[in-house]
């Protein structure tokens, strides 16, 4: 006797995701993310523009390379005086605004 088997279907991310965004306390939490790696990212991008290492950037910071490294990989919270010494030590303006 043959075994027929059922095919299981799984919803797509997206599915997923739009379903999940209905929830309010997971769509604050899942921008708050998204805003802290978009940070993150562009602080890699201006580091490697100036072809600084991660632990040259440390030095500037008075902190260690592997703080770099978290804060680049969105793994590290960080405050408004440390985005402010970041901006400093790549020459940079921090400009924080709230839009709508």
């Amino acid at each position: 006797m043959k075994k027929i088997y059922k095919k299981i279907v799984y919803p797509s991310f997206e599915h997923y995701l739009a379903h999940q965004m209905k929830n309010k306390a997971f769509k604050n939490a899942y921008e708050e993310e998204g805003q802290r790696l978009g940070i993150a990212y562009q602080i890699l991008q201006l580091r490697n523009k100036q072809k600084l290492s991660q632990k040259t950037l440390a030095e500037k910071l008075d902190t260690t390379q592997s703080v770099v490294a978290r804060i680049e990989a969105g793994q590290q919270n960080f405050s408004i005086d440390t985005l402010g010494k970041i901006a400093a030590a790549l020459k940079r303006e921090l400009k924080i605004e709230f839009v709508r």
